[in-house]
Parts: C-alpha cells; sequence; structure tokens
C-alpha cells in the first residue's frame, strides 16, 4: 500500500512538472492543507506556476454537473476575508484594511451566491469565508490538499478561477473603461478553468483543467465569456492545473 501511495504520488509530481514555462522545472512545489474537518472525499489540485505568475488571487471550488455550486475548497484569504494585507495607508504606512474587489473573482463570488449588504456578492470581515478554505496566496507551484464537506453527489466538477492585476495588454488598456474603477483592479479578467466530469465512485485521474472562460471585466455579473482571444499573458499565469482524488 505504501509502495502504491509512492508511485501515485510521484506520477502526479511529474503530471505537474511537465511544463513549456520558463519557471524552473526543480522548482519544488508548496504544500497546503484545508479542511480537515470534512467527511467527504479528500482532493488534491496541484498547479504548477507559469511565466507570468506574480501574486495572483485564486479561488477553487466544486460543482455539480450541471454547474451548480457545492462548496469552496479554496480562495485566497483577502478575498474570503474581505482584509487586504497592503489594505490601508490612513496611518502613513501600509497596513491591513477592507478591500471590495468584485472584479478580482467574480465568477466564484457569484456562484458562490451570498450578496453583502452593499449589493456586492463578496465575503466581508464581518461574514467572511471559513479558516478552513482560505488562506495565503501561494507564491510558487503548489499542491493543495483538501476534502469535500460531505459525501455529497456521485459527479462533481473541480472549478478554478484566477486573475492578476495589472497584467495589462493592448486590448485591456488601463483606458479602456475609464469611469470604471473596479475594471482598473483587474485589469485582464480572470480566467475560469475546469475539470472533466469526475465520478466520485471511480475517480480516477489525475485530471487536468482547461480553460472555459473568463469573468466579467469588472465583476458586474456572474456570466462566463468565451471571447478568449483579447487574452494574452493570464494564459501563462497557471501553466498547468492538476486535480485528483488520493485513495
Amino acid at each position: 500500500m505504501m509502495k502504491k501511495a509512492i508511485k501515485t504520488a510521484a506520477l502526479f509530481l511529474i503530471t505537474l512538472s511537465c511544463t513549456t514555462s520558463r519557471v524552473p522545472s526543480e522548482e519544488a512545489p508548496e504544500h497546503f492543507n484545508y479542511n480537515p474537518g470534512g467527511t467527504g472525499p479528500v482532493v488534491e489540485i496541484g498547479m504548477t506556476r507559469g511565466e507570468a505568475f506574480n501574486h495572483p488571487l485564486m479561488a477553487i471550488w466544486a460543482e455539480t454537473p450541471e454547474g451548480k455550486y457545492i462548496q469552496t475548497l479554496y480562495v485566497s484569504a483577502s478575498i474570503g476575508k474581505g482584509i487586504f494585507k497592503h489594505g490601508d495607508t490612513s496611518h502613513g504606512f501600509w497596513e491591513p484594511g477592507e478591500i471590495r474587489r468584485p472584479a478580482a473573482l467574480p465568477y466564484w463570488a457569484h456562484k458562490r451566491g451570498i450578496r453583502a449588504g452593499d449589493g456586492l456578492f463578496l465575503p466581508t470581515p464581518l461574514d467572511p469565508v471559513a479558516d478552513a478554505y482560505t488562506g495565503a496566496t501561494p507564491q510558487q507551484s503548489f499542491i493543495l490538499k483538501t476534502r469535500l464537506d460531505e459525501q455529497g453527489p456521485e459527479k462533481i466538477r473541480i472549478l478554478f478561477e484566477i486573475n492578476q492585476t495589472w497584467d495589462w495588454n493592448e486590448y485591456w488598456t488601463n483606458n479602456k473603461f475609464p469611469d470604471d474603477r473596479e475594471y482598473k483592479t483587474s485589469c485582464q479578467p480572470a480566467l475560469v478553468y475546469a475539470s472533466p466530469v469526475i465520478d466520485l465512485t471511480n475517480p480516477g485521474g489525475p485530471y487536468e483543467l482547461e480553460v472555459i472562460g473568463r469573468s466579467h471585466q469588472s465583476g458586474a455579473t456572474g456570466d462566463l465569456y468565451h471571447d478568449l482571444e483579447t487574452m494574452t499573458t493570464a494564459f501563462h499565469i497557471a501553466d498547468k492545473i492538476v486535480v485528483r482524488f488520493p485513495d
């Protein structure tokens, strides 16, 4: 049993390291563990960072094959808690402060479906995402181990949304929407990745997630857009995203 586990883990890491990016191939992924109190299947999500990776925000969640939200598996703490590490300069230096960023991860936020008192589909410091699903954004390639809260449906998909500020390009310029403050905090919109449908009664895998669309540029809606020809460096924030369900 131990040999099988070692072999499976090795294959998973090989899958993650097969990349054409400029990120050093010898980079060891960071490891994170979340939601130890869950009673559902164990899930591992691995991401190999791409050459454009630079402090992005991320959300990972599970939904049914029909697109119904099940639960969040992970979200960057600054979005999940509503407090950014460098969010307040009122005292003449950077310190944590409450910031609203509806353009950051709007597809996840609207799927989650919880509207705050100000009308935004975002967590707040008074109503944050629980610690079991939030954490600092990884600074390099990573493997995140978590588990579903409960057994849930037999078939699911894993979704992954990622967004990086200040990644302007020739189409998504800083003056494209001059009156839209939220757009300026996002630049190229968030990209959304999804796994194939996974049968939890016999999950198999690993499964590579593929881009299925982009989010609204300022987070005004939870729609998924498919005009990806305008996206450039956003495709290289993540080089490879893989999910598996260990025994």
